[in-house]
Formats: C-alpha cells, structure tokens, sequence
C-alpha cells in the first residue's frame, strides 16, 4: 500500500467519548479529517451539538450521541444508534474521562468510585459492547486514553489525584489483557498516555504549576492542540496493522528520563 493508503480512513465508522471538547474534539476530527465518520458521545448534549456542528463545518460526517460510559444500557443505545446510522463500527476511541483531585488519605471515597466508574468501567463497558460488532465485521481497532498519571508517580507537588492515577492504570492492563484475548478476531487494542494538554479539565492546573512541570519535561513544554490525533489516526489505521497491546506516551519526553 502507498504511504497515503496506510493512514486513509476513508470509508471506516468510529466512536469517539468525551467528544465533545478538548482532546476527544481533536481526536474525532483527527479521524474525520483522515476520512472517518464519527460519532460524537458525551453526557452533556449543551457541548454535543456545538462540537458536531463543528466537525461537519469541516466536512466530517459526524452523528452526536448523548450517553453516558458508565452506564451499559447508555452504551449500547450509543452503539445501536451509530449502527443504525452507518451499520458498522471500525474504531473506537474510549476518551470520556473524569477527575477527582486530593491527596490520598483525604479522598473521599464516593469520589474515588466516580471516577472509576467512568474511566475504568466506562472504557471496559465501551469495550465490551462493541466487540461482538467488531468479530461480525472482521475486526477493528479500539484505542483506549490512558495517561502517563496511570504509568509512572507524579509529584505530589504537581498532581495528587489517586483515583485518577488508579483508573488510568487500570486502562492501561485492560489494554494490554484485551490486546491478548482479542488479536485472534483480528482487534486491535491499544492506549494512548497523555501527560498534560491545556483542556478544560487541565488548564487550571497547568497555570499553576507550569514553571516546575515544565522543567520536569525534557521538550519544556506542555502538548499543544493537534499533538494527539496523528496518534490516534496512526493507531486506528492499516499503519499500525501488526501493533496491539502498545501504550504511546504522548508526553514531551517526560516518561524517558
């Protein structure tokens, strides 16, 4: 295949959750752009609707689906509605993602289940529902959003927030036990670990600890918008056709010291 086949999307369906803003938006529209039609999920349909009218402003087909990751009955009308729409489903990209910031010993613990309800069960749960759709087409490609917080300790100083870091890691095995269970129906299941991107969720953060993070990332910086989806769109493409069960550390460098 030519280099531009390898990557070409053209013709594939994907799921993209947490949509509808930051790293999810760029990914969606990564995979648009590269020939994709995405669909959209998120809890919130006031941020949906915006984002999917963005995407197709740029040409993408995308649907906007209003679901909720933790909950199996929200993921499979989420699934049912993108089959119907498309009839198949070749990537899908588990982004939704929540934060609980404390230190350890103060986490309250309806926080810690929160937050491992959507990342870690929500991403399983993702998973789970579509994989039968997958082994019916043949396979397909998940891409699980992981996190370098889920593969190395962060200093307390910069980020102290246990039940994130242990969901992250969590998707981290996941992706790696699936990529194992799943390679003989032709699936491919492999994460991408960000460390920190200026998005809703992390932006407040940044600014107050960007002087000592930025010291601690070989690159000096932290990512910028569009740094994630050539990785998604490698991942969910025939380029990486013989890569499963591989965490990419999307980090400035951060994770090689």
């Amino acid at each position: 295949m030519h280099i531009r086949e390898l990557f070409d999307l053209t013709g594939k369906v994907a799921i993209v959750t947490g949509g509808s803003r930051g790293l999810g938006k760029e990914i969606a529209t990564g995979l648009g752009e590269a020939g994709a039609k995405v669909a959209i999920a998120a809890r919130r349909e006031q941020w949906l609707t915006p984002a999917c009218e963005e995407l197709t402003g740029l040409g993408i087909e995308c649907l906007a689906v209003v679901g909720d990751v933790s909950n199996p009955e929200s993921v499979k009308a989420m699934v049912a509605e993108t089959l119907e729409r498309w009839g198949r489903i070749d990537i899908l990209v588990n982004n939704a993602g929540i934060i609980w910031a404390a230190p350890a010993d103060q986490m309250p613990l309806d926080k810690w289940d929160s937050v491992t309800d959507v990342n870690a069960k929500g991403t399983f749960i993702c998973c789970q529902q579509v994989f039968p759709v997958m082994v019916k087409q043949g396979g397909g490609s998940i891409i699980n959003i992981a996190s370098v917080a889920g593969v190395i300790g962060i200093d307390p100083e910069i980020m102290q927030a246990i039940s994130y870091h242990t969901s992250k890691a969590a998707i981290v095995i996941m992706t790696k036990q699936l990529a194992v269970e799943w390679a003989t129906h032709n699936i491919r299941v492999n994460a991408i670990a960000p460390f920190f991107f200026a998005t809703r969720l992390t932006k407040a953060l940044i600014e107050k600890v960007e002087e000592k993070l930025t010291r601690l990332i070989p690159m000096g910086r932290t990512g910028k918008e569009d740094e994630i989806k050539g990785t998604a769109v490698f991942l969910a493409s025939a380029a990486s056709s013989y890569i499963t069960g591989q965490v990419i550390c999307v980090d400035g460098g951060y994770t090689a010291w």
